[in-house]
């Protein structure tokens, strides 16, 4: 049962455990970085003004991308990481 935590959603997409993991990791490190950009952007205006929204675009295009050439995109949500 353990081991379905951890392959059951990756086999879902059709996707390896690692290669989920690697996604997945990516789109946390770009998102970090976008919330950080974001904190500064708070505290000194002028600086990252366009940062978040470049990254929620490019991340957006990237998470589609993936589902239209996933093996079943039916099977892939809308928000899937």
């Amino acid at each position: 049962m353990l081991g379905s935590y951890f392959t059951d959603h990756p086999r879902s997409l059709g996707m390896s455990w690692a290669s989920h993991g690697v996604g997945a990791i990516g789109i946390g490190a770009r998102m970090i970085g976008a919330g950080l950009a974001c904190i500064l952007h708070a505290a000194v205006p002028a600086l990252f003004t366009e940062t978040a929204g470049r990254t929620v675009d490019s991340l957006h295009r990237q998470m589609r991308h993936r589902k239209a050439n996933a093996a079943n995109p039916n099977a892939w949500p809308d928000y899937e990481i």
